[in-house]
């Protein structure tokens, strides 16, 4: 399809970064993807597929070297993300789901907290990021789950919900309520707590619509007590480190739908290219057509506008929330409305699971609710241009 080769090319990556896309682009497409439809089918978690990117070394590529990595472009990332979420949506946001948890760290840690976490990072731990709770959802202010200082320890008490890679991370980074400041927001702190830390424990997988191998569990926290050591910056940062988090990971997201998205659209035009109505292939009829470019045109402007703030981020923008969210927000409804339609190019087929757009329709819909839902995007974007 030259309309989106010629897209890919305009995406500015290094010749390594080109070498290494090349080899995660075959492992997905040969590798993972052949996988995908047993994946979703018994909902297990796809640990071979973990070990493909962990043998080309992935978490590497958002590491700084100092500690193990081979830090590489944001646009990389997302490339990579894309790719990945292209063959198997589950497994992209398993691998993505290490980067908004650990990428607030790579950020905001201590030299020595650096050292103790990122390293285990590098050579393919996994991580989640610990913020919905019940009643704390898109208004993270809301959370309950509270930090209470206890001498050279924390005690976390409290739970999360819908947490990705919830019983198989090795770190998580918890987001709760610092006991000795007495505000909704200048108390949110951000703790790193580690896998078998007594008092913590991962409920049991939700048995999700989509994005199925990727496990989904609640967290309790048992006065689960942790080495102040793990605190990111001081009591009340955490609502800062929050901010700065969902601005890098919300078009991650987005890589992530477009992905789907991609998927989607190859497998429909791959169909009706085949299909034949009245001796004729159905991309013949003008009303199919005008569907296709509708598709078409909505996935090229929204991954141009995932490259722009990609640059955005790898040229060291200051603030780039607004874009973040519009991405966010678009990708997600252009997954969601082409997967529908892909389903619906396939007429009956589609609705049958030895197609891939059933399962890709499913898999989009979550990318319109999480990392905030697209109402509460509309609203972020549309108060931005309040004049004050």
């Amino acid at each position: 399809m030259k309309l989106f080769d010629h897209l890919d090319a305009t995406v500015s990556l290094s010749e390594d970064e080109a070498m290494l896309f090349d080899s995660v682009r075959t492992v997905a497409r040969d590798k993972i993807a052949p996988r995908a439809a047993a994946y979703d089918a018994s909902g297990e978690f796809p640990w071979d597929n973990v070990a493909e990117i962990n043998a080309l070394g992935l978490n590497a590529m958002f590491v700084p070297e100092a500690f193990g990595g081979a830090a590489l472009s944001f646009s990389a990332y997302l490339a990579c993300v894309r790719e990945i979420s292209k063959a198997c949506a589950a497994t992209g946001i398993i691998w993505a789901t290490n980067f908004h948890a650990m990428k607030p760290v790579i950020d905001f840690a201590t030299d020595d907290q650096k050292k103790r976490f990122l390293p285990r990072l590098a050579e393919g731990a996994l991580a989640s990021l610990c913020i919905t709770e019940p009643n704390a959802g898109s208004d993270a202010t809301g959370m309950v789950t509270k930090f209470t200082p206890d001498g050279d320890d924390i005690i976390v008490s409290g739970g999360k919900t819908f947490i990705s890679n919830g019983n198989v991370s090795d770190f998580y980074l918890v987001f709760g309520k610092w006991s000795e400041i007495d505000d909704d927001k200048a108390s949110i702190s951000a703790l790193v707590i580690e896998k078998e830390t007594p008092g913590f424990s991962a409920g049991k997988p939700e048995d999700k619509m989509g994005m199925r191998a990727s496990v989904t569990t609640p967290l309790t926290f048992d006065d689960c007590r942790v080495p102040r050591a793990n605190l990111l910056r001081e009591p009340g940062d955490g609502l800062r480190i929050l901010l700065a988090s969902l601005n890098k990971s919300r078009p991650s997201v987005a890589a992530h739908a477009l992905g789907i998205a991609r998927a989607a659209f190859e497998d429909a035009t791959a169909y009706i290219n085949q299909r034949r109505q009245s001796g004729r292939p159905i991309i013949d009829f003008q009303g199919i057509q005008f569907l296709l470019s509708d598709m078409a045109t909505d996935l090229a402007l929204c991954e141009t506008l995932l490259w722009h703030v990609a640059r955005m981020v790898d040229d060291g923008a200051d603030d780039f929330s607004v874009e973040a969210s519009m991405l966010k927000m678009r990708a997600g409804d252009v997954a969601m409305r082409i997967a529908t339609d892909a389903v619906q190019l396939h007429g009956g087929y589609g609705y049958i699971k030895e197609y891939r757009v059933e399962r890709l329709m499913r898999d989009a819909k979550i990318c319109q609710i999480w990392e905030g839902t697209k109402q509460v995007h509309q609203q972020y974007i549309g108060r931005s241009f309040i004049d004050r």
